[in-house]
C-alpha cells in the first residue's frame, strides 16, 4: 500500500532528489509521491520464492532478475514505482540520465496484500500495459493458493490463466519457464 505525502504537485526531479535522500521508498505517480508500506513475512517468502525459481530457470540465458528495491520509470503514466519483481531482458535499458531506474521489464510479479489488490489489478497492470517490452504479469495471492497468470496475445490484448492448485506447473511464457506452484508456496501457510 502507498500514502500520500504532502498534497502538492512534485516534478520528476524533484521526487528523484526526494527518493535519493529517502531511507524509505516511495512511488511518484503524476506528480505525486507515496510512502510505499512494508510488506508481511509471508509477501517477502513468496517473492523470494519466486526470485530463486526463476534464478535457476534462467541461468544461462540472456536475463535479469530484480527485486523490489529497483525502480521502474513508467513514462506514459509518469510512474515511478518498485515492482515485486520484474524480468528484463538484456541488455539492460535505463532511464535517460539515470544509472538507477529500469525501463525494459518483459515479466513483472506482484505479491497482493489487501492494501494493495486493487492497485495491483487495476491502476498498476494498466501503467505496465503502456511498457512496449512489458508481455507477462503474475498476481500472487499470499493469503491462499491463487495466482492469475496474465499473457499478452497481441496488441492491446491479454490472456488470463488462474491457478489454485499447489500441483500444477504454470508455463511462463516470455522466457519460456516451468514454475511450480507448490515451489513457489513453499513455506507460506495459506487459508484451506
Amino acid at each position: 500500500m502507498t500514502q500520500a505525502l504532502e498534497q502538492r504537485i512534485y516534478t520528476c526531479e524533484e521526487y528523484l532528489e526526494f527518493e535519493m535522500a529517502s531511507e524509505e521508498r516511495h512511488e511518484y505517480v503524476n506528480g505525486e509521491i507515496r510512502l510505499m508500506t512494508g510488506g508481511t513475512p509471508d509477501h517477502n517468502e513468496l517473492a523470494i520464492n519466486l526470485a530463486t525459481l526463476l534464478k535457476s530457470a534462467l541461468r544461462g540465458k540472456p536475463y535479469r532478475i530484480f527485486g523490489a528495491d529497483q525502480r521502474l520509470w513508467i513514462p506514459d503514466r509518469k510512474l515511478y514505482t518498485y515492482p515485486d519483481l520484474m524480468v528484463v531482458e538484456k541488455p539492460l535499458q535505463l532511464q535517460t540520465g539515470r544509472t538507477d531506474t529500469v525501463i525494459n521489464p518483459c515479466f513483472i510479479a506482484e505479491v497482493l496484500s489487501k492494501s494493495t489488490q486493487d492497485y495491483d489489478h487495476g491502476e498498476k497492470f494498466s501503467a505496465y500495459r503502456t511498457i512496449e517490452s512489458f508481455r507477462e504479469y503474475l498476481l500472487i495471492d499470499q493469503y491462499s493458493i491463487h495466482v492469475e497468470h496474465y499473457v499478452k496475445t497481441s496488441a492491446n490484448q491479454w490472456l488470463l490463466s488462474e491457478y489454485g492448485d499447489p500441483n500444477v506447473t504454470l508455463s511462463l511464457s516470455a522466457f519460456e519457464a516451468q514454475l511450480e506452484i507448490i515451489s513457489l508456496y513453499e513455506n507460506i501457510e495459506v487459508d484451506a
